[in-house]
């Protein structure tokens, strides 16, 4: 499968590399290693010692340096060979390493051409770094399925009102019209609903919310598989400014053809201080997505089995639109990515 590599992908969430362990991930079909150098910045390398080809993972870390558990040889943040214990350190002695950095409460890899690794071109999602720890929930777990198909998921939030009628579903999504904006980063869509009734969800977290609101929810998508969802509630005719709002993040990265990480955070406008709504809060979007989400979509990758999406003819829908839109920017980036190394490699040395 051919993957967009000039970008940044989430690898891990911050408290997941704790100093001194290792901790293993199979990213676009590559096994990596992550973990914390001397001063604590992450590091990744590509997870097969280079001499028996074992797993660096299967090793431990000692002052910054992976130590390989089967013959020793130790490998710094670089990559490069720092210990031999059977002899000198040769300069072919390294490993492959990537760029990582940590911003947004997450460890992100850049896995192609190591010389364009800007951090400044990661995704802004600044909210979640500034929220507050009672207010700010996270989480990831490896779905079977298609990392196109999870971002077609959150791209079509029609699909609410019928995979979660009592939770998300019910305020009134279905026969809206999203607003599509595209633009040079990324792309914005926007439902509203007008008049209609909080989902079952809010109703439940909040008896007194009025029977007739405003719904707003907005997704904007970034390349591959980075999205920012906000689900904000206003009586009927309020400001948005002054609806409970619900930020999320929802990231994809591939780990193979038919497998994805998919992480997950939130945080939100309102009851920032009640770390036991924060809890309810956390437990009920696991719950969902656990139960409804995931397995849904893990059928659609069993039904497709090995074939590529626009293979089967898809029937589209007035609500397929922005997620369409999304796999074909997706799809001109990634051939726009091959053309350009295919030139490179025809360009004699």
């Amino acid at each position: 499968m051919n993957y967009l590599r000039n970008t940044w992908y989430v690898a891990a969430w911050g408290h997941e590399i704790e100093p001194g362990q290792l901790l293993a991930r199979t990213l676009l079909d590559t096994p990596v290693i992550l973990f914390r150098d001397d001063a604590g910045g992450p590091v990744a390398l590509l997870d097969r010692c280079p001499h028996r080809f074992a797993p660096l993972s299967a090793g431990h870390v000692d002052q910054g340096i992976v130590v390989c558990g089967y013959h020793g040889l130790g490998f710094a943040g670089s990559g490069a060979c720092a210990r031999n214990p059977h002899g000198p350190v040769l300069r072919n002695m390294g490993v492959p390493s990537f760029a990582a950095h940590e911003a947004h409460r997450a460890i992100w890899i850049w896995m192609g051409d190591q010389d364009r690794a800007d951090p400044a071109l990661i995704p802004d999602l600044a909210y979640l770094a500034s929220a507050q720890d009672t207010a700010f929930s996270c989480g990831n777990i490896v779905a079977r399925g298609n990392y196109e198909i999870f971002v077609d998921n959150i791209m079509d939030l029609s699909h609410t009102d019928y995979l979660h009628p009592t939770t998300l579903g019910g305020a009134g999504i279905t026969g809206t019209k999203p607003k599509i904006v595209e633009a040079e980063h990324y792309i914005d869509a926007t439902w509203f609903a007008a008049n209609t009734r909080p989902s079952p969800l809010l109703a439940g977290l909040f008896p007194d919310l009025p029977p007739v609101t405003d719904f707003w929810q907005r997704v904007r998508w970034f390349a591959p598989g980075v999205m920012r969802l906000t689900a904000a509630t206003v009586a009927a005719g309020g400001a948005e400014d002054d609806a409970l709002a619900n930020l999320n993040a929802h990231i994809l990265t591939p780990e193979t053809p038919t497998s994805s990480h998919y992480f997950f955070a939130a945080t939100r406008n309102y009851g920032a201080d009640d770390a036991v709504l924060n809890e309810r809060i956390a437990t009920a979007r696991e719950h969902i997505f656990g139960t409804e989400d995931k397995p849904m979509i893990e059928l659609v990758q069993q039904r497709m089995g090995d074939a590529a999406f626009w293979s089967l003819k898809p029937l589209l829908l007035s609500i397929d639109s922005a997620a369409v839109r999304v796999r074909r920017r997706l799809a001109k980036l990634i051939e726009a990515e091959i053309a350009v190394r295919e030139q490179s490699a025809e360009v004699p040395s």
